[in-house]
């Protein structure tokens, strides 16, 4: 329940920088101009090509140009799929014997990043799922200024069925609860800050969780009380904690996620995906570690970090 072999990714047709995002999202760099959205296209197909060749299967939607949805490369903040075992509680005894799959939709902080959801991902999905799938719809919340955007904001534990989150703009504590709520998750949910004291945007950049590790910035919680209580809570469900500097946070060594790929004989093999940047900030223990247990895809995305703010991990929404 963990890990998926099969993940959505929108290929880009107007990227850009996003000055609706960048109020409060401090990896974006205003540049690049007319050439950002090129250059995001050539790093996004390298993506996909690595991540097949590793054996994940990818679903590829591309864009429209109308209307201008800069960030559409980062689906996993407006919706998340969860399988009829994790949902179970969200189904009706009937939809989860049929296997029923739930997606959820969120509430987005900028308005120009609504519109990803009205798009061709929503139709891709439907075709994907036959029309078995049952929607919790969040994104009502926008109407009184409360956010939460998906994997970005929530850090799940699919197995232990609890999410992790850093309170920030983009992740309101009300509407947190009313996700748990609705698919019987526990939740565990801190502050965090970057080096200059900085709210950090989404907590996919500063952690991530696997079947057996977690990576996570814990110099980036300044409350002990905090950072002791996300440390209890995942060893006590037995994720190996890899702790990562701010430093190495700052080059998106946190935005990771394990997927599940197949060898050439069809054999299932972990993979482990970060961008060029995150592994060349690794130490040699960290990647030890990580190589010993998964292969690593590690695409170069520097155009689309930079003027996106986001990396390997955002571009990626997982299907259950």
């Amino acid at each position: 329940m963990q890990t998926t072999d099969t993940v959505l990714m929108v290929r880009p047709v107007n990227f850009s920088f996003n000055a609706q995002t960048a109020t409060n999202n401090a990896f974006q760099q205003e540049g690049y101009g007319e050439q950002a959205q090129a250059r995001a296209l050539v790093e996004f197909d390298n993506y996909v090509k690595q991540l097949r060749k590793a054996g994940v299967n990818v679903i590829v939607v591309d864009d429209t140009p109308d209307p201008h949805t800069p960030d559409s490369i980062f689906p996993n903040n407006w919706f998340s799929t969860h399988d009829a075992d994790e949902a179970e509680d969200f189904l009706s005894q009937e939809e989860a014997a049929e296997k029923t799959t739930a997606v959820v939709i969120y509430p987005m902080y900028a308005p120009n990043r609504r519109e990803e959801r009205g798009k061709n991902a929503l139709q891709v999905l439907s075709e994907h799922y036959g029309g078995n799938y049952k929607i919790l719809d969040l994104s009502g919340y926008e109407n009184d200024e409360m956010f939460l955007e998906g994997t970005g904001s929530l850090i799940l534990d699919r197995e232990n069925k609890i999410a992790y989150g850093c309170i920030s703009p983009r992740t309101n504590e009300d509407v947190v609860e009313k996700w748990a709520d609705a698919l019987n998750y526990d939740y565990c949910l801190f502050d965090a800050v970057d080096a200059q004291g900085t709210p950090i945007y989404h907590t996919n950049v500063m952690m991530w969780i696997g079947k057996e590790f977690a990576v996570v910035c814990l110099d980036a919680i300044e409350d002990i009380e905090q950072r002791m209580g996300l440390i209890e809570a995942l060893e006590e469900c037995d994720k190996q904690i890899i702790e990562i500097t701010l430093e190495q946070m700052n080059n998106f060594a946190g935005n990771m996620l394990e997927l599940e790929g197949k060898d050439g004989n069809g054999n299932p093999h972990p993979v482990i995906v970060m961008s060029k940047t995150a592994f060349e900030s690794l130490d040699n223990e960290q990647l030890y570690t990580l190589q010993n247990y998964a292969t690593i895809v590690a695409p170069d995305l520097e155009y689309i970090e930079k003027n996106g703010g986001g990396s390997a991990r955002c571009m990626v929404a997982e299907i259950f």
